[in-house]
């Protein structure tokens, strides 16, 4: 790979409300996404709503664009890590380097990269800290994705995540609590599945949420997202020799702050 342009990470087509939260000397960046923006588009209609707002590539899941303002400018890549539903914002990993791109995928798929979430839940959740561990199967139609969970088919996938209480407000109907859930497998809604099944729905969660308490909460309050937020992603990895730590982490948004 050859050396970034000096500005090259000031100088990126970012999507509307995305921002740098940090990048290393090896090509390897964090961004903040926030709810509703696509994480890459999936045709050229998209491409307003995404992460970037340049052309993507799906077999090389990554962005292409060449600066216009630029004169001279070579053509320019950025390859997508990791994806985040429109529907939740927070961290999400890019990186310029294609070979990085390539061994940092393997990290991802071999879970050594660790991942918290925060999330705002109606209910009282029984103890301050948990362990869940669910089996969950998924079922796909029409390009949409619908997981269940307790089943013991031959499909079913196990499924592990840490729940911690942060804070509650008791004094509501339903009652609120903010968590944070750091998911030890990767599988399809794991968070927003597991979270329900226990009567913790996540708020504004319209697929396995309280749907009459997501219409009155968005009626009471104007908030109608989703409150599932990518909150910190960290790891260590070596590269070309060397042993690196990198970190980020996306602070909450407003809206989760004046709930609690």
């Amino acid at each position: 790979m050859s050396a970034l342009p000096s500005k090259f990470w000031e100088q990126l087509p970012l999507g509307t409300g995305v921002t740098l939260l940090s990048h290393d000397a090896n090509g390897l960046a964090a961004l903040s996404k926030p709810e509703g923006v696509l994480s890459h588009p999936n045709m050229e209609s998209e491409v307003p709503r995404a992460l970037l707002t340049v052309p993507y590539t799906i077999k090389g899941e990554c962005f292409n664009w060449t600066p216009a303002d630029i004169p001279g400018a070579a053509p320019r890549r950025l390859f997508l890590l990791n994806r985040l539903d429109s529907a939740t914002s927070g961290v999400i990993l890019v990186t310029a380097n294609e070979k990085l791109a390539t061994y940092m995928r393997e990290l991802f798929l071999h879970k050594h990269i660790q991942k918290l979430y925060q999330a705002v839940v109606f209910g009282k959740p029984s103890e301050k800290s948990q362990l869940w561990r669910d089996r969950l199967s998924v079922q796909k139609s029409r390009a949409k994705i619908r997981v269940g969970v307790g089943t013991q088919a031959e499909a079913a996938k196990a499924s592990e995540s840490r729940m911690t209480v942060i804070r509650q407000k008791r004094d509501v109907v339903p009652p609120l609590a903010l968590i944070q859930l750091e998911p030890l497998t990767g599988r399809s809604h794991q968070l927003r599945v597991q979270c329900a099944a226990r009567n913790l729905p996540i708020v504004g969660d319209l697929t396995y949420g309280d749907f009459p308490a997501n219409k009155a909460f968005a009626k009471a309050t104007g908030h109608k997202r989703l409150f599932l937020h990518s909150y910190e992603t960290s790891f260590d990895y070596e590269w070309q020799g060397k042993k690196f730590h990198f970190s980020a982490t996306a602070p909450l948004p407003p809206e989760f702050q004046q709930l609690l």
